[in-house]
């Protein structure tokens, strides 16, 4: 979602805090309730499962063991998201005294200072919370389609839950490999490779149409456009750092791979006979900030005022990611402030060697970014 558009009415929230209720999950929670479920007694044989017994430790006993401050240990667990206890009350296990002499280890070791350590455990107790809903919401639907609830409810854990988890740690290990595959591969110069393309597509007249949709169908369109859009940006090499609603941001190191991610998007939405949403693109080139799985700077911003600037179905880039589609060693920043609005600017003083043309735009004064002036890139060949 756009910085501007923050406020935009009716976009779930792809990250939104740990202990924030999933609507799903609430609803098959209720069908369990209506059915008669024991759902306490399911609860706490989930829990004796997933943590290997019965809570019988009260949170000071496991700071105790562990040898660290209360403050540390209240500290890392409301940044993980989990739920506020008293100091009375027995509601952890040995696998918590596990974590957190882990997490301990880690500080001990230089691997977590004070910064590092909030940010780090702020993102895994989100994404894990997030993927938690999710699975539980999915068990509690598959239970609901069984003969008895109760008990195809502990089958579930005890048959699912562990080989989610071997796969969400084959998963991880796979990201880990691509992830330290880009920080060692140096740039051509030998200097770490920071300059990226990043590209947002934005869904148009989202509000407008999500008001003519109950919440399961708004679901199913914001998953049809989620599972689309991240396997084009796949299929290019690209990378997709967050979706979020009706907005997906991802980046590249291959300009050309960029444009073409938001090229097929936007071709996708505009062929009446696909089920895709009509979307528009904006793609920016230029030193960007990396951390902790997300980008950060100029770059990302001005994609985003790209895409708040581009029309239906168009993708509107950067003066920079133009220079470097053509060939240009450098943007042509010293446009006369008299050029013709929407003049047509030649890709290439060959002709037609090129597989883009541009269009350039009107100065647009968008936040933070006054006069800036996109491109709308189109195909050469518009049948490609």
């Amino acid at each position: 979602m756009r910085p501007d558009d923050a406020e935009k009415p009716g976009v779930p929230e792809a990250a939104g805090a740990p202990d924030a209720p999933d609507e799903g999950a609430l609803a098959a929670y209720d069908d369990l309730l209506l059915d008669g479920v024991d759902v306490t007694a399911q609860v706490r044989s989930v829990e004796t499962s997933l943590l290997g017994g019965p809570p019988t430790l009260t949170r000071l006993q496991v700071a105790e063991r562990v040898g660290v401050p209360m403050s540390l240990a209240k500290e890392l667990w409301h940044r993980l998201g989990f739920p506020h206890h008293g100091d009375d009350d027995v509601a952890f296990t040995d696998a918590d005294v596990e974590a957190l002499s882990l997490a301990r280890d880690l500080v001990m070791l230089g691997i977590l200072d004070a910064e590092s350590q909030a940010a780090m455990v702020r993102t895994w107790g989100r994404s894990f919370a997030r993927l938690a809903e999710w699975q539980t919401t999915l068990l509690a639907r598959v239970a609901m389609r069984e003969g008895d609830p109760e008990e195809r409810l502990e089958e579930l854990t005890a048959e699912v839950l562990p080989r989610l988890e071997v796969l969400q740690s084959y998963i991880w290990r796979r990201h880990l490999v691509s992830a330290a595959n880009r920080m060692l591969t140096p740039a051509p110069g030998g200097e770490p490779t920071t300059r990226l393309a990043v590209g947002f597509v934005d869904i148009v007249g989202y509000t407008t149409h999500s008001r003519n949709l109950s919440e399961p169908e708004l679901v199913t369109w914001l998953e049809g456009f989620e599972d689309v859009a991240t396997s084009v940006v796949v299929d290019h090499a690209a990378r997709v750092i967050k979706t979020i609603g009706d907005e997906i941001l991802y980046v590249t190191d291959d300009p050309v791979q960029a444009v073409e991610v938001a090229l097929a998007l936007v071709e996708r939405g505009a062929d009446e006979a696909d089920p895709f949403p009509a979307v528009r693109a904006g793609v920016a080139y230029g030193e960007v900030v990396v951390r902790l799985g997300d980008v950060y700077g100029s770059t990302v911003n001005i994609a985003s005022r790209l895409t708040s600037i581009a029309r239906p179905g168009t993708v509107v880039v950067d003066e920079r990611l133009q220079a470097v589609l053509t060939g240009d060693e450098e943007p042509d920043d010293d446009d006369p402030a008299d050029a013709p609005d929407d003049a047509p600017e030649p890709t290439d003083p060959t002709g037609d060697d090129l597989p883009y043309r541009f269009k350039r735009l009107r100065r647009a004064n968008v936040k933070g970014f006054p006069g800036v002036r996109g491109r709308v890139l189109r195909r050469t060949d518009p049948k490609h």
